[in-house]
């Protein structure tokens, strides 16, 4: 299925959220509430793509089962009006091209595949895991770059070997080698999506294509606008954008980070999407607090509750 937000030269769209997964209190998936954050996060959040099941999805946490239905929930929601990528990146590649499979029948739009983790294969572990993935449907992959979770970084090298294969369109990059992203982008068409909020104007400046966020959930109506901004050429006002979420980063990403945090801000924003799974833990009241304080700063209008 054709993305319906994708050009050649964003192919996924520009501003994607690595979708959490919610949760209902007794830890089953809530595709009812997956559902209304889909729509919330496209409609009015101005997402023009989601990650389902990617590592803001918890998706570890998560069966093949839950990934299905999720994945199956979110198209119906939004399939319409954003690009729908599944997450089918595990440190198995037999399991991965299962997942990316599964991911083609249920009508996902693409595919995101993180770098295989607690494993540290060699770069070329690394080339044949994406290839075979890659080979697996006839959708576009995301790679997916972040050597923070994964323990390995995918090489520049490897990344201008694998954009030879034709199924293999962009980079999420969680690394934050500037440099070397620049030189894939000038040896090769790959496009580059920043996979780290903490670098996203940069990355912009660079030439990536637009932003994989975790802050999206909060504040994706800004992201959109700074993506468009800047490539309307006004760099300063773009650069206020910036400067006016930064507390939003900071207070997402830089405490507990990733979905704990995220799911605290859903719940002051009145998108309440559940519990984590373990091992993951909710936030304390320390760090909702300092949280609430950081959302504020950067003009996130909380709900009366």
């Amino acid at each position: 299925m054709a993305s319906p937000t994708g050009t050649s030269d964003a192919p996924f769209g520009r501003m994607l959220t690595a979708m959490v997964t919610p949760f209902t209190s007794d830890g089953a998936v809530d595709y009812q509430a997956a559902r209304r954050l889909a729509t919330y996060l496209v409609d009015e959040q101005h997402n023009d793509g989601l990650i389902v099941s990617g590592t803001t999805g918890e998706s570890p946490t998560t069966s093949d089962e839950e990934k299905a239905r999720l994945l199956s929930t979110v198209l119906e929601a939004v399939g319409d009006r954003a690009t729908v990528v599944a997450g089918a990146g595990t440190n198995d590649t037999r399991h991965s091209v299962e997942l990316a499979r599964q991911a083609a029948r249920e009508g996902a739009h693409g595919l995101l595949v993180v770098t295989p983790y607690y494993s540290k294969p060699p770069q070329e572990g690394l080339y044949r895991h994406f290839t075979a993935v890659a080979d697996a449907t006839e959708l576009p992959v995301m790679l997916y770059d972040i050597p923070g979770r994964s323990g390995v970084p995918i090489k520049t090298t490897t990344l201008i070997r694998l954009a030879q294969h034709d199924r293999i369109v962009a980079v999420k990059d969680a690394k934050g080698d500037l440099f070397g992203g620049s030189q894939v982008m000038i040896a090769t068409d790959l496009v580059f999506y920043s996979g780290d909020d903490l670098l996203n104007l940069a990355w912009l400046s660079l030439g990536a294509a637009g932003f994989v966020s975790v802050i999206g959930h909060v504040v994706g109506a800004q992201l959109a606008r700074m993506i468009q901004l800047h490539r309307n050429g006004d760099v300063e006002q773009a650069r206020a954008i910036h400067r006016q979420v930064a507390p939003v980063v900071e207070g997402i990403m830089m405490s507990a980070g990733g979905a704990i945090m995220t799911k605290a801000a859903l719940d002051m924003v009145g998108m309440p999407v559940g519990p984590v799974r373990l091992p993951l833990v909710p936030a304390t009241e320390k760090q909702i607090a300092e949280l609430r304080a950081c959302l504020v700063a950067g003009g996130v209008k909380l709900a009366d509750i």
